[in-house]
């Protein structure tokens, strides 16, 4: 994200002069600063020159298109910026667009009024002849009204910037399945081919020994460091260390760690999947080397299924810098309370520690399944906050993305039986309309639990690669939410034959 970037455009024409043209210049120059002064943007803004004529605006686009740093273009008409000139240009673009209708001034001098100063500052002219063209030629954008003095609109640009970084990564990211998906699951299946097409992502799959490969060769010192960094950082518990009977269980948790993080980096991969039915020749389920690389950035997804990792990846780019965090999760079972009713996500081995504050603890412990050696892991409790839970589920003619908004909460009992990282959250806007409406969406059982991004931050990203996203939360009906569904159904099968 050091390296992206935004570029800031402005839209005006010769008509005005030279005079005029500087100052649109100057004042543009303001409003791109005030962007690139706000720390909540995570691109850099840079500033283009004032854009007066159609091949310029054709030039911008295409080197915006063609710059791999450029994760999105933000446009403003300063003044009147005729938009057939825009055609070409938009039609060139492929990348995200923000329309930002805004002035250079917030407040009117009032008293001083004259016809050179509307000439100058006519934006609410110049935004909406811009604003036809672009709804003209069906362009995907998010427009933003407001001034730049305004926290809440520099916020809107700033969750917007987010989504487009992590539509950026989604169009270079590189995903390994080492083995196949669980058996006979059907929602872990789904259309790689298509994933690539209109995202861009690449998922490829490996056999699991040509990690044991790499595993297997990871030397001793490496080792050595890796357990000597886990005694540091967690709480390891007694059996794993140097002097403990199960410490060589510790060590080759260590080594799994190691051949992953160089397979991953020699390869170019940022997401990954295993699964307990396919470990060739590993002994235990990768655990903590799992956990681990998770809390660097890196996506999962168990049991194969690769779209969860790719979403896994996706929102850690996107809520990279915010409070809160992001991981691997699935909905296992329910405490159903009248009332009061909770939902307790774990996984068998495999959630994130960024969701705990506090320093997670080392364990060794049977799995129950796979027939393996005992695996080590992370166990710990997340956070309480607000989070929202996304899963993405293949519908054979489109893609959905179907979110929850939950609020985390502290177990209500200790669970001392249960060695695994762990969250418990009430589902919003009440237990019955969530699990239903989830269910009547097809939401899958693996997701994403972030208590770093909200609905809206989704919901920019949606709109941005183009997929279909149903939120069940606060005032969510489940008639409402069904005509939803159905509306979708239309718009999405008519969109895709245009």
């Amino acid at each position: 994200m050091t390296h992206r970037q935004i570029w800031f455009l402005t839209g005006s024409q010769g008509l005005y002069g030279e005079d005029v043209l500087e100052q649109v210049a100057a004042q543009s120059r303001r409003v791109s600063d005030a962007l690139a002064g706000y720390d909540g943007i995570v691109a850099e803004v840079i500033a283009q020159p004032v854009l007066k004529d159609a091949p310029a605006m054709r030039r911008m686009m295409l080197e915006a298109t063609s710059d791999d740093r450029v994760v999105g273009v933000i446009a403003w008409m300063h003044t009147f910026s005729p938009a057939k000139m825009w055609i070409g240009a938009l039609d060139a673009l492929r990348k995200p667009l923000l329309h930002l209708h805004t002035q250079a001034d917030r407040d009117l001098p009032w008293a001083s009024i004259d016809m050179d100063f509307m000439n100058l500052n006519q934006a609410a002219h110049g935004d909406r002849e811009f604003g036809f063209i672009q709804t003209r030629m069906r362009q995907p954008r998010l427009t933003v009204s407001g001034h730049t003095s305004d926290p809440a609109v520099l916020q809107r640009v700033a969750d917007w910037s987010r989504a487009a970084t992590a539509a950026a990564e989604l169009r270079t990211m590189r995903v390994v399945r080492f083995g196949d998906n669980m058996r006979d699951v059907a929602v872990t299946e789904g259309d790689k081919v298509e994933a690539e097409i209109r995202l861009g992502v690449s998922v490829n799959t490996y056999g699991v020994n040509d990690l044991v490969a790499v595993v297997d060769a990871v030397e001793d010192r490496e080792v050595d460091a890796l357990v000597t960094e886990y005694a540091d950082l967690y709480d390891v518990a007694p059996e794993l260390l140097p002097d403990g009977e199960r410490h060589e269980s510790l060590r080759y948790g260590a080594r799994i760690e190691a051949g992953l993080r160089r397979f991953l980096g020699d390869g170019g991969y940022t997401a990954f999947t295993s699964n307990f039915e396919d470990l060739g020749g590993l002994p235990q389920l990768p655990g903590l080397a799992v956990q681990r690389l998770m809390a660097d950035g890196y996506g999962f997804g168990g049991e194969g299924d690769w779209k969860t990792s790719v979403l896994v990846r996706t929102l850690k780019v996107m809520a990279q810098g915010l409070p809160g965090a992001t991981s691997f999760m699935e909905d296992y079972t329910y405490d159903l309370t009248p009332g009061q009713e909770l939902v307790l996500g774990a996984h068998m081995l495999e959630v994130c520690p960024t969701l705990s504050s506090t320093p997670a603890r080392i364990e060794i412990h049977p799995l129950g399944i796979g027939g393996r050696e005992d695996p080590v892991r992370m166990v710990f409790d997340a956070d309480p906050g607000e989070g929202v839970v996304l899963g993405w589920n293949d519908l054979g003619d489109r893609f959905r993305l179907v979110a929850n908004e939950v609020t985390v909460v502290t177990p209500p009992h200790e669970m001392p039986n249960l060695p695994v990282g762990r969250a418990v959250w009430r589902p919003k806007p009440d237990f019955a309309t969530s699990t239903e409406g989830w269910l009547m969406a097809g939401g899958p059982h693996h997701t994403v639990l972030s208590t770093a991004l909200t609905s809206a931050h989704l919901d920019q990203l949606a709109e941005i690669v183009g997929l279909e996203l149903a939120v069940i939360g606060e005032g969510t009906t489940l008639r409402a939410f069904r005509q939803e569904l159905r509306w979708n159904a239309a718009y999405h099968r008519l969109a895709g034959g245009l």
